[in-house]
């Protein structure tokens, strides 16, 4: 993990590089990279008031960094269970929520749920992520207060 988070940023401090990736005002815009180590990587523009939606990264490690603006990510502090879910209730105090401004960024584990946003109502921000082993798949879930529940399972070539 400290390979991906060193290599996203080093790309996000490339100012050069950021500049290639031609922004949307209305949805994300991103660009795909070559990772360290055979790992995959994007360059991603986030228009205000974008976000992911809650997701994990299919058992792959990541890291992501900011290149320009601030990110909001919100994440979970517990391990789900990979399959034989629709529906989980999320224990008391699993909420976690970090602000992330340009420079910064943070490395995650195989089991990682969050989701990202970008809050301003504004400016575009930038960020370059990296996951190791490339993406096998992407759980995509919705959230109402404390339920949890799996909508959505998308394979690579849903998202490239």
């Amino acid at each position: 993990m400290t390979e991906l988070l060193d290599y996203v940023h080093r790309v996000a401090a490339d100012a050069a590089l950021v500049a290639t990736l031609p922004l949307d005002p209305e949805g994300r815009t991103w660009s795909r990279l070559e990772g360290p180590g055979g790992s995959e990587a994007w360059l991603i523009g986030w228009p205000p008031g974008t976000g992911t939606g809650w997701h994990d990264h299919g058992g792959s490690h990541g890291a992501f960094a900011i290149a320009d603006g601030e990110l909001i990510e919100q994440s979970l502090a517990a391990q789900l269970p990979t399959e034989g879910w629709k529906t989980l209730e999320l224990a008391e105090g699993v909420d976690r929520q970090r602000t992330l401004p340009r420079g910064n960024g943070r490395a995650f584990g195989p089991h990682h749920v969050h989701q990202v946003l970008n809050l301003s109502a504004q400016r575009h921000a930038i960020s370059v992520h990296a996951y190791y082993p490339p993406l096998p798949l992407m759980r995509r879930y919705s959230r109402t207060g404390p339920v949890l529940r799996l909508e959505q399972v998308e394979h690579p070539g849903e998202w490239a």
